[in-house]
């Protein structure tokens, strides 16, 4: 290895920002292009009339795997941010009026389950220890090493993962074992909203996604002082410790290739040579936008897009108690809201996730006010859809909802309000579709089988970020990076 090979990254994103730091620790000669104003990806931040917003994701798990980026870059993480554990990490609603929160304290979520639910104790305690057993397994095969490299599966822990595959429930739904799980369909409901996480449907994904309610409930959930937007500004000031080149407004049209080797980018008219090119742009979009010269994975053009997101920034005068940081408020329906986004369409009585960050960080909202981000679960785009009815017609859902459950008219004390529905958020991310996750996991193929972090054909080429091994999400788009540097290492 040359001791300043030329690395291009393309995409200042969450992935796209940690591999730019990895590589320029081991020595490369890193350039960051960013086709927005600034970096982060979807970990923006909206500001006005004194209300701060994070734009894109609220909840912080695995925060070693932040810790250990910079520990590998040879930094102090606490040099750079600072973050807290969640003492309640959600606070769940209900139709008939039932509220339980979900504590990060053992002790107290067992005496909350035994409030709301008190045959369902033991019920969750087997539940919560079969995911962390699940996590176990997978985190060291499948969310640190690339699964598209002979030498994952021949060693010793890829033979104990074959011979526990059984465990892993790949050919079960969630739904199927929750349902079968739990006595109270409230708490099926609770460990079935997982699945979202990844930006697919409980009903179609398979059971082993359930470990996502270990990394909550036993690794425990964080908030960074500040907001979610504090993780992009660290890994800016890292990258521009170690020296990466840093350009923002600088869209770049096509990635080059000669024969099987990439030769570098064009940014405009201007042609930049590398050695290595990163794409972290969103799979779909670079092999449509980036790698016209290059034919589609066949894979790739038959997996399902995730689910998108249609948010709400509300601004609000007043103070609601009722609410923590994160809550949820439970559609009555759940199987036919996300029948609905299979179909395209958005549900009738949508469940409503709403993120207070004032409550952590006060600063975030004026004085007698607080900022609501308000989403629900959108489908991807598709032709035919009637988007300013549907937002129209699901604001008015939302409003309906949280009045009923919270008891007092909000729609007067909106003071402040933005949208973002899946064309903005394609717009913003070049996410395809508005896809926030890339591919859905519905089915055990694609939750498991997703994009290589290099292309087989064309040497120097790699990819990470949310829409490639091993999925989207912070944490993940950490462990892209990190299988992305070790393969090109």
């Amino acid at each position: 290895m040359k001791n300043h090979n030329r690395v291009i990254v393309v995409g200042g994103g969450i992935a796209g920002l940690a591999i730019a730091a990895r590589c320029a620790a081991q020595g490369k000669q890193v350039t960051l292009l960013e086709a927005a104003p600034q970096f982060g990806g979807k970990v923006g931040e909206w500001r006005i009339d004194g209300f701060r917003f994070d734009l894109g994701p609220s909840l912080f798990t695995l925060p070693q795997l932040l810790d250990e980026l910079f520990h590998d870059c040879g930094f102090n993480p606490q040099d750079f941010y600072q973050y807290r554990k969640l003492e309640v990490v959600t606070r769940y609603f209900w139709e008939d009026g039932s509220q339980m929160d979900a504590w990060s304290d053992h002790q107290k979520l067992e005496k909350e389950l035994l409030r709301f639910s008190p045959d369902s104790l033991t019920s969750v305690k087997e539940h919560l220890k079969e995911a962390q057993a699940v996590y176990q397994l997978t985190e060291p095969l499948f969310l640190r090493r690339s699964l598209h490299k002979w030498s994952t599966w021949f060693n010793w822990q890829a033979f104990r993962g074959m011979l526990k595959a059984g465990s892993l429930r790949s050919f079960t739904s969630m739904n199927e074992v929750n349902a079968a799980r739990f006595k109270d369909p409230r708490l099926a409901q609770l460990f079935n909203r997982y699945a979202t996480y990844n930006g697919s449907d409980p009903y179609r994904a398979p059971a082993t996604l359930n470990l996502i309610a270990h990394l909550e409930h036993d690794e425990g959930a964080y908030y960074p002082v500040g907001g979610i937007r504090m993780i992009a500004e660290a890994l800016i000031s890292l990258c521009q410790r170690l020296g990466v080149t840093m350009k923002a407004n600088a869209p770049v049209s096509q990635i080059l290739t000669s024969g099987n080797r990439v030769t570098g980018v064009s940014v405009g008219e201007q042609v930049l040579e590398a050695d290595e090119v990163v794409c972290n742009a969103d799979i779909r979009t670079a092999y449509e936008k980036l790698l016209p010269q290059l034919p589609k994975p066949a894979s790739l053009i038959k997996q399902e897009p995730s689910s998108s997101a249609l948010i709400f920034y509300w601004g609000v005068k007043g103070h609601f108690p009722e609410l923590d940081l994160h809550n949820l408020f439970f559609s009555d329906a759940y199987q036919e809201e996300f029948q609905a986004l299979q179909e395209g369409r958005l549900f009738l009585d949508p469940s409503v996730y709403v993120y207070v960050s004032q409550r952590l960080n006060p600063t975030d909202a004026p004085e007698g006010c607080e900022n609501w981000f308000v989403m629900v679960n959108a489908p991807f785009l598709r032709p035919g859809q009637d988007w300013e009815r549907m937002k129209e017609q699901t604001r008015l859902n939302i409003l309906a909802k949280l009045e009923h459950r919270l008891g007092q008219r909000i729609r007067d004390k909106i003071v402040v309000e933005q949208v973002l529905d899946p064309a903005g958020i394609e717009q913003l991310t070049a996410s395809w579709r508005g896809a926030l996750y890339g591919s859905s996991s519905n089915s055990p193929w694609s939750a498991f089988l997703r994009q290589a972090n290099f292309h087989p054909k064309v040497k120097g080429l790699f990819f990470c970020g949310g829409s490639v091994h091993p999925g989207g999400g912070i944490p993940l788009c950490l462990l892209s990076a990190s299988i992305t540097s070790k393969l090109m290492h």
